[in-house]
């Protein structure tokens, strides 16, 4: 039994992301932890530059007020904070003046700024000290460099951002081209090419999958090609003995060994035609021969006329353009599908350029259903008496050629889960506004 729909697409699908914004935020990451990393160095490098030159600073000081104070013998100072044997000097500065050495000293403690010392032994056994901190000066061009290093940070992340976007954009369109072609591609379209799809001076990883992509996609066809050709080659020198098989059958005396005979040659007859029709529609060398029709007075009077039993109701009339031949083909075999797997009533609906055939069977099995029609496989472990499984398989390829879109689907209840048995079983093609084009011009269809 042949009934299966293509898959539909999923529905709930998670949120896409494109390139370029990943790639984007690649690059604005990167750049914000290197900026980061930089201004905590530049920072850093800055802050111990001028206290090494405070430092620096508060030593040459205090050697002048050690000179002046030796020659005077008096605490006579040029410059302020400069104190002799100062309680608050602290230990560690304390124990290297008592050693003899003059030394310098911070101290993180205040909170404006780190405290600064320095301090020297004179000869009467005193200490002289001096006591600064980070002047208002060195702590405005810290807070300068600090404000200059955040706004180049931000730049740095824009800038990279915006070049994630410009890189990531020109890769993205590649890859959606790419995309695009191959779609085409499996489409059936076999002169397309990804590689001149994609385009571009620059080569890169994109045009290697291209290469690829088109490499197999030749070698795919020349193998399916190669089958069509020997299906097509098998299928035509079978036509010859079978109809030979057929006229020697139609010779025998009456009887019910020559109804079996001649049943089992009509049989393997239809087979014949029906796969060099199939290998004709894989060959992509079927073309449409148009012409106008009222599509709803053309259904009624062919099933009428196929068979009266079949309800046919047009809810709106429209004139199209299509082949006659190919679309009567497609909904004899829907309907011939219909009452060989389903059950009556068989109701066909017509609704501007939309057929729906209906049966009220156990409907299309479900594995058949995702993957859609296939020559040789009747949803049934039991081949006989059910079909070779090329009727759908030939409605689907004849729609095709049309440029109409044949969908397959069950009925149910409103509701009801996917384990309750369906009501029937629904087959839509749905005909295309526009005429398919590489067609034949024909005249008006009386």
């Amino acid at each position: 039994m042949i009934r299966q729909l293509v898959p539909a697409r999923a529905q709930g699908a998670g949120i896409r992301t494109g390139l370029r914004w990943k790639l984007s935020a690649a690059i604005a990451l990167v750049g914000a932890l290197v900026a980061i990393a930089l201004s905590l160095v530049v920072h850093n490098a800055a802050r111990v530059s001028m206290l090494d030159n405070a430092r620096d600073l508060a030593d040459e000081r205090v050697q002048i007020a050690q000179r002046n104070y030796e020659q005077s013998g008096r605490p006579n100072f040029y410059f302020p904070n400069i104190k002799i044997d100062d309680s608050s000097l602290p230990p560690a500065l304390r124990e290297k003046v008592r050693d003899g050495r003059r030394a310098t000293f911070v101290s993180d403690r205040r909170r404006g700024g780190p405290d600064i010392w320095a301090a020297v032994p004179v000869k009467d056994g005193h200490v002289l000290s001096l006591h600064t901190g980070f002047t208002d000066r060195s702590t405005d061009i810290l807070n300068d460099l600090d404000q200059a290093l955040v706004i180049g940070s931000i730049a740095v992340v824009l800038g990279g951002s915006a070049l994630g976007v410009l890189i990531g954009g020109q890769l993205s369109r590649r890859l959606r081209k790419a995309a695009a072609a191959a779609n085409q591609v499996a489409k059936g379209e076999s002169d397309v090419r990804v590689r001149d799809a994609i385009g571009g001076v620059v080569r890169d990883e994109t045009d290697d999958l291209a290469s690829a992509v088109d490499a197999m996609a030749d070698t795919l066809q020349e193998r399916l090609e190669a089958e069509r050709r020997v299906t097509a080659d098998i299928a035509h020198e079978l036509r010859t003995p079978v109809t030979g098989l057929l006229t020697a059958a139609e010779l025998l005396p009456p009887g019910r060994p020559t109804e079996l005979v001649l049943d089992r040659a009509k049989a393997m007859r239809t087979l014949v035609e029906d796969v060099l029709e199939v290998a004709r529609l894989d060959g992509a060398s079927e073309r449409a021969e148009l012409q106008d029709i009222v599509l709803g007075e053309f259904v009624a009077r062919r099933v009428a006329a196929k068979d009266p039993d079949v309800e046919v109701r047009v809810v709106h009339e429209s004139m199209v353009t299509t082949d006659p031949r190919r679309l009567e083909r497609v909904l004899f075999n829907l309907l011939a599908n219909a009452a060989r797997h389903g059950k009556p009533p068989i109701q066909v609906t017509v609704e501007g350029r939309v057929i729906r055939v209906r049966d009220h069977g156990p409907g299309f099995p479900g594995d058949l259903l995702a993957e859609g029609p296939s020559r040789f496989r009747t949803g049934s472990a039991d081949r006989a008496g059910h079909g070779h499984g090329l009727g759908l398989t030939i409605a689907a390829g004849q729609a095709r050629v049309l440029g109409a879109r044949l969908t397959f689907r069950n009925v149910r209840p409103a509701g009801a889960p996917e384990h309750i048995p369906s009501e029937g079983a629904v087959a839509v093609l749905w005909l295309p506004e526009h005429a398919p084009t590489n067609t034949g011009s024909y005249p008006t269809m009386p």
